[in-house]
């Protein structure tokens, strides 16, 4: 049986920093994003260790709790690409802000709404805000990757729901249910 998603998440895709080096001096970086049975690809960055990509990327969720899985790759032509780190994406909190709804139509433009930090269960590698911006709720990242030497990818994160999505505040986004 199909699942109606909860909604459609964007996740922009800025740039690289202090990638890893795969080939002679530098790389030639790639991300694919994995959320269930979706995967998504960027653009490959010839010969940068900082690359920007400015992309964006829309999955649907079905399941708050399936990780959101980031990997960098490095292209290469007559081998098969090496791996250049991953990170997970925890949407968790940026769920919970958006289950706040109507209340925070009160909000000014430009208010944090909740601040994120760096943890043991998260990838990130400064602290994180989630933001009210012209009626949107956003999320920057910074995410350190993991099983590499070095690298951070920055991101940003936007929530939609449309026509067929269940959305946020009709579901809970831990396993349990909840009321209040």
């Amino acid at each position: 049986m199909d699942q109606k998603p909860l909604g459609l998440l964007t996740i922009h895709i800025k740039r690289g920093i202090n990638l890893a080096i795969r080939d002679h001096r530098s790389s030639d970086p790639y991300i694919v994003l994995t959320v269930a049975d979706q995967t998504l690809k960027t653009r490959v960055v010839k010969r940068n260790c900082n690359p920007v990509w400015n992309e964006e990327m829309t999955v649907a969720i079905k399941d708050p709790n399936v990780p959101i899985r980031l990997t960098v790759f490095d292209w290469d032509k007559f081998t098969g690409d090496d791996k250049m780190g991953d990170a997970n994406i925890d949407i968790q909190p940026y769920l919970e802000a958006l289950k706040m709804g109507m209340e925070l139509l009160r909000l000014p433009n430009g208010c944090a709404i909740k601040r994120v930090q760096p943890s043991r269960h998260n990838c990130l590698s400064d602290e994180s805000s989630i933001v009210w911006n012209n009626g949107k709720i956003t999320q920057d990242m910074i995410l350190r990757l993991n099983n590499v030497e070095c690298g951070e990818i920055e991101i940003m994160l936007e929530w939609h729901e449309g026509a067929g999505c269940r959305g946020v505040t009709s579901s809970s986004t831990k396993g349990g249910s909840s009321s209040t």
